[in-house]
C-alpha cells in the first residue's frame, strides 16, 4: 500500500486492514490531517491480536511494521482512534 499511496487516508488504511481479513473492531488509525486541515507527516495504525498489537507507520511511501504488547486496557494506540 505504501508504495502505491505514499500518504494514505484513514479510510484507505482501514480498507487495507479489512482486505487482509481483520475486523474493523480491532483496527486503530491515527488522524490523517491536523486540526487546521494540513496533511500529517505520517499515519500510524494498529490492530490488536490477542495480547499483542501489529503496529504500522506509513511515512513518505515507506511502511514500518512491528509487533508490540497491547496497552493495559487492550488498545494499541493512545486516545480514541477507532
Amino acid at each position: 500500500m505504501a508504495a502505491e499511496v505514499p500518504a494514505p487516508s484513514r479510510d484507505e488504511v482501514r480498507a487495507a486492514y479489512a482486505a487482509a481479513g481483520l475486523s474493523p473492531d480491532v483496527v486503530e488509525v491515527s488522524q490523517d490531517s491536523t486540526p487546521t486541515g494540513l496533511a500529517v507527516d505520517s499515519i500510524v495504525s494498529a490492530a490488536a491480536l490477542g495480547e499483542d498489537c501489529v503496529l504500522a507507520e506509513i511515512r513518505s511511501g515507506t511502511a514500518t511494521v512491528t509487533v508490540v504488547p497491547a496497552l493495559a486496557n487492550g488498545a494499541c494506540l493512545l486516545g480514541d482512534d477507532r
